[in-house]
């Protein structure tokens, strides 16, 4: 797919800069720098600015917002005016928490008393198709890695709490002696057509009316194709054969890349399996087109900014070549 990296997330180009990663000197060098700058994550909402929130908010590796920093930052990389980095913040306690934090989408906002007006601590999913790729990037990087710091505090062989290294890339366990490293979840998203339909789902739990492309995690020992194949059948019933590879997209929710794939329905019979999903449909190329210009009351769309959004945008546009 020709267009495949502009979906959401997709590659800015960003410098990771790997190789500095294990050099202490380097990174303390970096750190020093008066360009580098810090994102704050607070409880998995990243701090964006902005009247929109349509920009990330970073600032100097001074500011006193990184004092509740229990962990050292991650290294993100090289930006174009200096080094980036991640500090998770989740140690301040506002004075209110919302009944919506740690839901599906939180709408509500924290304002930190040290922070100058315009910045907020956000949900991503809810600001992430107003920042600029670049920011994606850094963003979506940080909230991925920092998540799995969060679930990975002891070591996987023996038990021992692991400390942080490699500049926020590994973890150390001094127990054994174990590394870890981040993971990512190869996920499968399948745009499944058959003539002029295409086939969408909605999980439990969603927004009313929301509806999606079926996806799935990838086996062991199992291929994208395989995954998508039995993934389908799986959820909805429908046989499906040929499967090609369209766009991946990483998702930090908390830690996959997504396969963006486009198979084809051998069957247009649907059984779902409500232990896997709440609902599924076929929807016409017309009525769909209705959909995404808010002109349907039958279901919503995908989240603006989702692999499934786009691929099934630009199946709509004849773009999927």
């Amino acid at each position: 797919m020709k267009i495949a990296e502009t979906v959401t997330f997709g590659g800015s180009g960003l410098n990771r800069a790997a190789e500095l990663r294990g050099d202490a000197s380097q990174i303390a060098a970096l750190m020093q720098d008066g360009a580098a700058r810090g994102l704050p994550i607070w409880r998995g909402k990243p701090l964006f600015c902005g009247k929109d929130r349509d920009r990330a908010g970073w600032l100097e590796l001074g500011h006193s917002l990184f004092d509740n920093a229990t962990e050292a930052p991650i290294f993100l990389g090289l930006d174009d005016d200096g080094a980036r980095f991640a500090y998770d913040v989740s140690a301040w306690e506002p004075e209110q928490l919302p009944d919506t934090l740690g839901a599906f989408f939180d709408p509500s906002e924290q304002l930190h008393p040290d922070l100058p007006d315009g910045y907020a601590f956000a949900e991503l999913r809810g600001v992430m198709t107003r920042i600029s790729a670049r920011d994606a990037e850094l963003v979506a990087t940080a909230k991925a890695v920092m998540n799995w710091h969060s679930s990975h505090r002891f070591c996987a062989r023996c038990g021992q709490p692991s400390v942080v290294g490699m500049s926020g890339w590994q973890r150390d366990c001094k127990g054994c002696g174990g590394h870890h490293f981040p993971r990512t979840d190869p996920v499968v998203i399948m745009l499944i057509t058959r003539g002029n339909s295409v086939l969408v789902g909605r999980s439990h739990g969603w927004p009313d009316g929301m509806y999606s492309l079926l996806a799935g995690f990838v086996e062991p020992g199992e291929t994208i194709e395989a995954a998508v194949r039995r993934e389908v059948f799986e959820e909805a019933g429908v046989k499906v054969g040929s499967v090609g590879y369209l766009a991946s997209q990483p998702w930090p929710f908390p830690s996959s890349l997504m396969f963006g794939c486009h198979g084809e329905a051998l069957s247009d019979e649907i059984t779902i399996d409500p232990e896997e999903i709440d609902d599924a449909i076929w929807i016409s190329r017309e009525e769909l087109a209705d959909v995404f210009a808010g002109n349907s009351t039958r279901i919503n769309p995908a989240r603006k900014g989702s692999i499934a959004h786009f691929l099934i945008w630009n199946w709509l546009s004849d773009r999927l070549d």
